[in-house]
C-alpha cells in the first residue's frame, strides 16, 4: 500500500506497526446537526480505505468519536457552543441533540454504504481519561493553569508546525484568524485542554474535575479516546483538510507529550467537496444533505459514484447537473450487471490477472477511480464468462461498496399496510410536537430493516 502522507507531504510505502493490524482512527462528527454532503465525501474515503487495506490482506481496527460534548469554533473562548446554540435553537436538551442527530449522521452513512466503525465512542463518556491525561501533561510541565483554566504550551512541543507547515508568526493573535487573543495564555498559539471559566455560564455540559467544574477542550477528547482503545501507537489518522490545524497539529502536541514518543506515522486527508461558492457549510442556510438529494430523486449511492471517481486528495465540485451525469452512469453500470447470465460458469484463468489490478489502484494512493476502470474492463472482457464477471465484481464491490450486483427488495401487502399506518402515527406525533414518539417510531421501523425518508410533502420509505 502506498499512500500520501500529510506529515511528510509524500507519498510513501504504508508500514504498519504490527505487520497484518491497522490501528486506524477517525475524527467523527459533531452531532449538533445534519451532516452535509462535503462531511460525508471524507467518511466516503475513509471508508474505502479501511475496506481497501483489509482487501490488501489487513485486520482493520477502526475507532471514531463522535463529539457530543460542547464544541466550541476555535481555541478562545469567544466561539459559540455547538451542541448549546442547537439545543436553545430546537428546545431541546444538549443530550436530546445529539442523540438525534447521532443517529441521523448514521442513517445518512447507512444510505450511502459506509460502516459503522469496529468501535464508536462518545467523547462525553470519557471525562475520566481526559482529566487523566491533563493530569500528566500538567506534572511534566507541557501544561499550566492560567486563570481557572488548563492551557497546552506549544513552546514545549517538539515540530509543533510540521504537519501543518505553519510558523509561529502566522499565529500572532491565536490559531485563527477569526481568533481574539486570549490574555491567559502564555503565548498565542496555546490551547485550551480544560475550561474552568467560560463565557457559557449557562452551558449545560459540565463536569467536575481537579480545577473546579468545567468542559474539555475540542482536541483532548481524540486522543483520550484514541489512547484508550487502540493503545500508545496509532497506524493511520484520518480526517478533512480542515482538520490539520489546529485540530490533528494539537492532537500531536498533546499525545506525544503525554506518551513520551512519537505517537502516529501515517496522517490521511480528504479533500474539500465546494460548491459554486466554495467550500460546503453547514452556516451557508439550506445546506445540502443526503435527504435533499433524495428528495430531489437522487440516489444516494450516485453520489458515492459521483465521488469515487475523482480522488481523495482533489478537490471535488458538486453541481446538480454533475451529480445527474454521475446517477446516469451509475444506473447503466447496475443495468449492465444485471443483464449478466448468472448461470454458474465459473473461469478461473484471469481472476487473479483482474484482482491483481483492482489492488494496484488501491495501493496507487487509493486510486478510486482507477478502481472502478478494473470494473468497466471486466464487463467488457469477451474472454470472461458472464458468471466470472459477476464474481470478480461482487470481490470488487467489498471495497466499492457501490451495491453492484445487489437485488431488488421487495415486501408484502400486509407489511406496506404497517409501514403506511407507522407512518401515519408519526406524521400525527410530529404535528403534536411529540419528538420523542416521532422519533421512536422511525427507530421501530429501522430496526426492522425499513428506512424512513422525510421529503419537503411526504414521508416515503425503502427497504434496507
Amino acid at each position: 500500500m502506498n499512500i500520501y502522507n500529510s506529515l511528510t507531504r509524500k507519498i510513501e510505502k504504508f508500514t504498519p506497526n504490527e505487520e497484518k493490524t491497522v490501528r486506524m482512527y477517525t475524527c467523527g462528527p459533531t452531532v449538533y446537526h445534519y451532516a452535509h454532503i462535503g462531511n460525508l465525501r471524507t467518511y466516503i474515503f475513509e471508508d474505502i480505505l479501511e475496506k481497501g487495506l483489509e482487501y490488501l490482506g489487513y485486520d482493520v481496527l477502526r475507532v471514531m468519536n463522535v463529539t457530543d460534548v460542547g464544541h466550541l469554533e476555535n481555541d478562545s473562548d469567544d466561539g459559540e457552543d455547538k451542541m448549546q446554540k442547537s439545543a436553545e435553537r430546537e428546545k431541546k436538551s444538549a443530550y436530546e441533540i445529539a442523540d438525534f442527530y447521532e443517529r441521523e449522521f448514521f442513517t445518512d452513512c447507512a444510505k450511502l454504504n459506509i460502516r459503522k466503525p469496529s468501535v464508536v465512542e462518545r467523547a462525553t463518556k470519557h471525562i475520566d481519561t481526559y482529566i487523566e491525561m491533563i493530569q500528566r501533561l500538567l506534572q511534566t510541565g507541557y501544561a499550566y493553569e492560567s486563570n481557572g483554566n488548563i492551557y497546552f504550551d506549544v513552546t514545549k512541543s517538539n515540530n509543533y508546525y510540521q504537519l501543518s507547515g505553519k510558523n509561529p508568526d502566522e499565529l500572532y493573535v491565536g490559531v485563527r484568524e477569526t481568533v481574539e487573543e486570549d490574555k491567559s495564555k502564555r503565548n498565542p498559539g496555546d490551547f485550551g485542554l480544560w475550561f474552568t471559566v467560560s463565557k457559557f455560564a449557562n452551558q449545560e455540559m459540565k463536569w467536575d474535575s481537579p480545577w473546579g467544574v468545567g468542559y474539555p477542550g475540542w482536541h483532548i477528547e481524540c486522543s483520550g479516546i484514541s489512547y484508550k482503545y487502540l493503545g500508545e501507537y496509532l497506524d493511520i489518522h484520518c480526517g478533512g483538510v480542515d482538520n490539520i490545524f489546529p485540530h490533528h497539529t494539537n492532537e500531536i502536541a498533546q499525545s506525544e507529550a503525554f506518551l513520551g514518543h512519537k505517537w502516529c506515522n501515517y496522517w490521511v486527508h480528504g479533500e474539500h467537496l465546494n460548491d459554486s461558492t466554495g467550500k460546503m457549510s453547514k452556516s451557508k442556510g439550506d445546506f445540502l444533505t443526503v435527504n435533499l438529494l433524495e428528495e430531489k430523486g437522487y440516489n444516494p449511492l450516485a453520489y458515492r459514484y459521483f465521488c469515487l471517481n475523482s480522488h481523495y486528495r482533489n478537490q471535488l465540485v458538486f453541481s446538480y447537473d454533475a451529480l445527474e451525469g454521475a446517477q446516469n452512469a451509475y444506473n447503466k453500470l447496475r443495468q449492465k450487471i444485471k443483464q449478466l447470465d448468472r448461470t454458474p460458469d465459473l473461469h478461473e484463468s484471469k481472476i487473479d490477472y483482474y484482482k491483481d489490478k483492482f489492488k494496484e489502484a488501491i495501493s496507487n494512493d487509493l486510486n478510486t477511480s482507477s478502481m472502478i476502470t478494473v470494473v468497466y474492463d471486466v464487463i467488457k472482457d469477451e474472454e470472461l464468462t458472464d458468471f466470472t464477471k459477476l464474481y470478480l465484481i461482487e470481490d470488487f464491490d467489498k471495497v466499492l461498496s457501490l451495491g453492484l450486483i445487489e437485488e431488488e427488495k421487495s415486501i408484502n401487502e400486509d407489511t406496506e399496510t404497517m409501514i403506511l399506518k407507522k407512518i401515519e402515527e408519526r406524521n400525527i406525533a410530529k404535528k403534536n410536537k411529540d419528538y420523542e414518539t416521532a422519533d421512536k417510531i422511525r427507530e421501530e421501523l429501522f430496526d426492522k430493516g425499513i428506512r424512513l425518508i422525510d421529503g419537503r410533502d411526504k414521508t416515503t420509505y425503502e427497504i434496507i
